[in-house]
């Protein structure tokens, strides 16, 4: 397994005999930590052997290294490439680089750079055009037409493609990937709320979608930026070879179907007489396109600008929940009693006639329902979507824990490790309990999002979070009330080492009916 990860890092750099003999030596000669099981600091390497020897379980690595240094540790990087990293998940360093401080902590240059196929979109930008950005998809998010079109392409989506697709493999006791489902799914109702169209991914052929596969190639290639000097990376990328190779033709698969979309946008609309509102149906594109958007904001609306608008919120509505839907319906299956608890909750909210009978839940169903949204911000918790963020000081800054940073060092916060530091949840951190998001008076109980940070926190907390919860909700109350879900004998299930937090080997599953 180690030579294998080895093997697939160096692959991409050329194989220069001189360069591996000193890296093996020292990769060997990192294996075993310092006694207090910290990575050691070679010379000129720095500590990036040892990431490189635990990189297969890097997020385990790194909420084992943060529970041992009170929740903030230094990685030296290699000598001369300003790849230091201070990683914290201590909740008072999180508040201060994404509240009270906000202002120095940018995304920074550093972070365009490894993410440049978003462009100028609003993960990428700082400062003025993020806020515009920001200003426009909130006004979307929280108009009404927006919520009616979210529920209906939802409830249509479920009942229309993912309810066939379960149905029939149920019926033919097949084998599915339901982390590729959700991706479909996800994939298809984010399109349709983005540009109106419907991709139709999710069908009972689940054919080889070229658009998906891109994405992961592409949150594949960022993460090996995060661990490469940018040195290393822009030759991979003049040569084209290795996961540059992958990103670039990644990167035309994206920009050729999102072009597509917005030509037929743009044809529609043109060769229509009248434009009229339809109150179903109301996606950013139409949305950006009709109204005169450019003068209230300063943004020029052309076709790049909508490219990368629609691309970064593609990334942000379709993985983000796809992600969250898979490991929540592995923690819910593979434990009983929250599984049972949860039907019991779904069952209340019904008809007793139809208690026992197959049904498609809908938003209102759902709306106020207490232990299924405790169990989501659990699994949220536990296995959060986006692994990791990072920023960069714009001047020399000292934090809460008393760790200084400067503009020449990334500022890491690790949120699959964050979920599970003792310090922040208690003793029972590593356990999948929703109890602990119930309070006395059996409510959902809040938490910060300098704690809870699946959303992010500050300025820049996620827009999206109700729409994110709806999605899931229908789903996972329409799953976990009419089929009974078992992984498939020998599956392995484990995290991936990417940018989006989704199973390695996928999410193997026998689905089998509950009612007739």
């Amino acid at each position: 397994m180690l030579e294998m990860t080895f093997t697939s890092l160096l692959a991409p750099i050329g194989y220069l005999e001189i360069f591996i003999a000193i890296f093996f030596f020292l990769v060997f000669w990192a294996l075993a930590d310092n006694k207090n099981g910290q990575p050691k600091n070679c010379p000129i390497f720095g500590m990036f052997p040892s990431l490189l020897l635990h990189i297969h379980r890097i997020h385990e690595r790194s909420t084992e290294v943060l529970s041992r240094t009170g929740g903030t540790f230094l990685l030296k990087g290699l000598w001369f490439t300003n790849m230091d990293i201070l990683g914290t998940v201590d909740p008072a360093n999180v508040n201060y680089i994404m509240s009270s401080n906000f202002p120095n902590f940018p995304k920074g240059p550093e972070h365009k750079k490894i993410f440049d196929v978003l462009g100028d979109g609003i993960f990428n930008a700082d400062l003025d055009l993020w806020k515009n950005q920001r200003k426009l998809a909130r006004e979307m998010i929280i108009h009404q037409r927006f919520h009616k079109c979210l529920v209906k392409t939802n409830v249509d989506k479920v009942e229309n493609g993912l309810i066939p697709v379960l149905e029939f493999v149920a019926k033919q006791d097949r084998v599915l990937d339901l982390q590729d489902v959700f991706k479909r799914f996800t994939f298809d109702t984010t399109c349709m709320l983005l540009t109106g169209f419907d991709p139709g991914c999710l069908s009972l052929e689940l054919a080889h979608v070229p658009f998906l596969k891109a994405m992961d190639d592409i949150k594949d290639a960022c993460f090996v930026r995060h661990l490469l000097p940018q040195s290393v990376w822009k030759l991979q990328q003049w040569l084209g070879i290795g996961p540059e190779k992958k990103l670039s033709k990644a990167r035309e698969v994206l920009d050729q179907v999102i072009g597509q979309y917005i030509s037929m946008k743009r044809d529609k609309l043109s060769n229509a007489t009248e434009y009229k509102e339809d109150e179903e149906g109301y996606d950013l594109l139409t949305s950006y396109i009709v109204n005169d958007g450019e003068t209230t904001t300063g943004l020029k609306f052309d076709d790049k600008f909508l490219r990368d608008t629609i691309l970064n919120l593609m990334f942000a509505g379709s993985d983000t929940v796809a992600s969250g839907l898979t490991w929540f319906i592995w923690l819910v299956i593979t434990h009983p009693e929250i599984e049972k608890n949860i039907r019991e909750e779904l069952k209340a909210i019904v008809l007793v006639q139809e208690a026992k009978k197959w049904r498609l839940f809908k938003p209102d169903d759902v709306k106020n329902v207490v232990y299924l949204h405790a169990a989501l911000c659990e699994s949220l918790r536990l296995y959060p979507p986006v692994a990791f963020q990072h920023k960069t000081p714009q001047e020399p800054d000292i934090l809460p824990s008393g760790h200084r940073v400067h503009p020449n060092m990334k500022v890491m916060v690790p949120l699959y490790a964050m979920g599970r530091m003792n310090s922040i949840w208690g003793k029972d951190a590593s356990e999948f309990k929703p109890e602990r998001w119930i309070s006395d008076h059996g409510k959902v109980k809040h938490e910060p999002s300098y704690k809870f940070f699946s959303f992010n926190a500050g300025p820049r907390t996620c827009i999206g979070k109700d729409v994110a919860f709806t999605q899931m909700k229908i789903v996972a109350a329409t799953i976990i009330h009419n089929y009974q879900i078992e992984i498939v004998k020998g599956h392995t299930i484990c995290p991936n080492f990417s940018v989006m937090l989704y199973m390695e080997h996928g999410f193997k599953v026998r689905i089998k009916r509950r009612w007739a």
